[in-house]
């Protein structure tokens, strides 16, 4: 990853980036993509959980809880 790139898990609440890629399994990618998390597509940290885990996302005008784990899968960019 760049400079400028980074993994969703490392966004903080409030900011807002582009997912750039997803590198999970293949039927973790599928099911995210399914939900709206396509390249491209801006997203909204909204907050975390008190132990980081899972963290909440606004994505397409939906509200979306994500594991660390799947977060850090993520690849984005600020916008």
């Amino acid at each position: 990853m760049s400079v400028s790139q980074l993994c969703l898990h490392q966004v903080e609440p409030g900011q807002e980036a582009v997912i750039e890629a997803l590198a999970l399994d293949e039927r973790e990618t599928i099911r995210l993509m399914e939900m709206g998390l396509l390249p491209g597509t801006t997203v909204k940290v909204i907050r975390y959980a008190p132990l980081g885990d899972p963290l909440e996302v606004e994505v397409r005008g939906y509200h979306l809880s994500l594991r660390r784990r799947e977060a850090s899968g993520i690849a984005v960019r600020f916008v």
